[in-house]
């Protein structure tokens, strides 16, 4: 067998990445390696640190289902909590040894040869037999491409590289985005800045936040009684997911359930905003989960002020001292904030690098090319003994923690099959990779991304295509029983210098 450095490799040390780490532990693995880019472990709350920053599901919820964390301070966790758990974790099952941090991965290449891959990295080249792509789908800030952005003199920042040496008390800002970052940085900006312009281009379903500090007494509560911490996180998890999967998968059996949460929300947008004019602006014309929603009970109240400005007038260009509306009005500012979220399902951003396969094809440009398609959310026959963490295909559930646990629970069981046949080569068959595409694709047709309402929603969770290769449309259940019971027959098997034929099954 070749040698190579790790038998296993995870680029990504966030929670999906450590997840990983963790899993393979668990299973016996410990020839493995995780590799980042950043001076640290977390990810997306390592990265993301503007004000207001705060997880958008309830904290329970958003963790590793076998590490509940009795110790988050409100119901909605702030992200330096978010941070501080991941750091805890990568303590608690001793990840520090695997970790190469500040080692950036430019691009991987299988070398058919020897059935391994190799990464070229900021450090020099790596090799391994298996790879993970563990980097989050939140992970490369967009910028919006808008006339005459490079000329502005002012500041720009994103909220996703949120620069804290720089102070907007007194300063006109403005900020373009009205999605989850920009719902929860624009009260902050408006109790600073001396003006705030806000440019909106679709207005998001606002859930009322039930949000709150959990006393001492009750965080005590949880680490000593036990099996409380598992009984709160199943019902937030139970309540979470009956509003995505039953009002957004479900769409087509229970129509109701999605009218009865616009009218909660509409309700909610009511009595938080005085002037009826900006409460239509704030309407949604699209239906509930369509986009992505959120909750707040600050962000819609922001608009009551009078240094606070809703902009609704689609921009035409940004000047060197501010932003020109298409109906000639020109707004001044200081400042300029970008909440314009994240490249997720496009060239170069899924997968996170270059990913070179069979015959040199690069994943992301045939998916690009030929429609996101993936088997079980994590695995395509064009790249052998790889597999892909938030890829097409794979989100569904509550929580982001759904899809990592269901994803490592697959890559696991693969490698650990693979490593007992004394195979070096794993390959998802094309057979059922198409099987499991176009069951995918046919079951979005009961969702309410098939239905009019989506029309004009501006959502990333379609791509270039017209589909909808972000979600998986199952319940988080279904996730994790076949992320245990798909058939490992669906896998090619096959050692360095066999025939390579059993590529299609």
């Amino acid at each position: 067998m070749d040698p190579v450095d790790f038998a296993v490799v995870a680029v990504g040390a966030g929670f999906s990445g450590l997840c990983v780490g963790i899993k393979l532990r668990e299973a016996g693995v410990e020839d493995f390696a995780i590799l980042d880019a950043a001076d640290g472990v977390g990810g997306v709350w390592r990265h993301n640190t503007y004000p207001g920053v705060a997880v958008d599901i309830p904290s329970a919820t958003y963790s590793y289902s076998f590490e509940p964390n009795p110790g988050w301070s409100r119901a909605f966790a702030p992200g330096r909590e978010l941070l501080a758990y991941a750091e805890h974790v990568a303590d608690k099952y001793r990840l520090r040894s695997k970790l190469r941090l500040g080692v950036f991965v430019e691009r991987a290449d299988f070398d058919e040869a020897h059935d391994m891959w190799r990464l070229t990295t900021s450090a020099g080249e790596v090799t391994c037999r298996f790879l993970v792509g563990a980097v989050g789908p939140l992970d490369q800030p967009k910028t919006p491409d808008i006339p005459g952005i490079e000329d502005f003199a002012g500041k720009i920042v994103h909220t996703a590289r949120w620069d804290h040496t720089h102070d907007v008390a007194g300063e006109r800002v403005a900020v373009i985005g009205t999605g989850a970052s920009g719902l929860q940085v624009i009260p902050h900006l408006a109790e600073r800045a001396a003006h705030l312009d806000v440019y909106q281009r679709t207005p998001i379903w606002v859930f009322p936040k039930l949000d709150f500090a959990i006393p001492p007494v009750v965080r005590g509560m949880l680490r000593v009684v036990p099996g409380l911490q598992r009984l709160v996180r199943l019902v937030t998890t139970a309540l979470t997911e009956a509003i995505f999967v039953l009002g957004v998968i479900h769409h087509r059996r229970m129509p109701f359930l999605s009218a009865l949460i616009e009218r909660v929300c509409r309700a909610h947008l009511r009595r938080q905003v005085r002037d009826p004019e900006t409460r239509k602006k704030l309407t949604p014309s699209y239906g509930f989960g369509c986009k992505r929603p959120s909750f707040s009970n600050s962000y819609l109240a922001a608009y009551n002020r009078d240094d606070v400005e809703l902009v609704t007038t689609p921009i035409e260009r940004i000047t060197a001292t501010g932003i020109v509306t298409a109906d000639g009005v020109e707004r001044k500012i200081d400042t300029l904030v970008l909440a314009t979220g994240f490249k997720i399902l496009e060239l170069g951003a899924t997968p996170a690098f270059p990913v070179h396969g069979l015959d040199g094809i690069e994943l992301g440009a045939f998916w690009d090319a030929h429609r996101y398609q993936n088997y079980e959310g994590v695995a395509s026959p064009q790249t052998p003994n790889f597999w892909l963490m938030n890829g097409p295909y794979s989100v569904s559930g509550a929580s982001w923690f759904t899809m990592i646990e269901t994803g490592t629970r697959h890559i696991v069981r693969c490698v650990t099959e693979a490593r007992r046949r004394g195979a070096t080569r794993m390959t998802v068959k094309q057979g059922p990779h198409d099987a499991y595409t176009e069951r995918m694709r046919a079951g979005i047709a009961g969702t309410i991304f098939a239905r009019p309402v989506c029309a004009g929603s501006n959502s990333y969770y379609f791509d270039r295509h017209g589909d909808v290769p972000y979600i998986r449309a199952q319940s988080g259940p279904a996730l994790w029983w076949a992320s245990g019971h798909f058939d490992l027959d669906d896998y090619a098997f096959t050692t360095s210098g066999t025939a390579r034929s059993a590529r299609r099954g």
